[in-house]
């Protein structure tokens, strides 16, 4: 039985219809949304991560609270709630990393980047990762 269920959302169509399947299919099981934000790398070079970092949990936070609330009125629309959480980092790996707390994770087949010319052809890259190595089964929703 389901009870626990994960579900990975950013801003696309994709994320909403993960969402939306998850609330209709699974009735009785608690609901986590997850939206993770990428953190400043070294890349960037080491002024500007410092920058950064000093306000980046508070503009993490003020970035997911509008995927947040998207996320809110679906739920509010079937009578649901929902928890949230903010993940800071890599998106695949903070959401594997997540998952085995859950019974289940149901992703978006594409996330915000499905314009771009490198994305896979079926599913996006953040949920192909997820789908192979999470440690507990995976819904991909199109």
């Amino acid at each position: 039985m389901v009870e626990r269920i994960l579900v990975p959302m950013d801003d696309s169509e994709q994320a909403e219809r993960a969402l939306g399947y998850t609330l209709d299919n699974f009735p009785d099981a608690s609901v986590a949304v997850v939206h993770v934000v990428g953190a400043p790398s070294a890349m960037m070079g080491e002024a500007a991560s410092l920058a950064l970092a000093d306000d980046f949990e508070a503009a993490a936070e003020e970035r997911a609270a509008t995927v947040f609330e998207r996320a809110r009125q679906l739920t509010a629309d079937r009578d649901r709630e929902i928890e949230t959480v903010v993940g800071v980092g890599h998106p695949a790996r903070n959401i594997i990393d997540r998952a085995a707390e859950y019974d289940t994770v149901v992703i978006g087949a594409h996330g915000a980047d499905r314009g771009r010319a490198t994305r896979r052809f079926l599913v996006g890259n953040v949920a192909e990762t997820v789908s192979k190595r999470a440690p507990v089964p995976v819904v991909l929703v199109r």
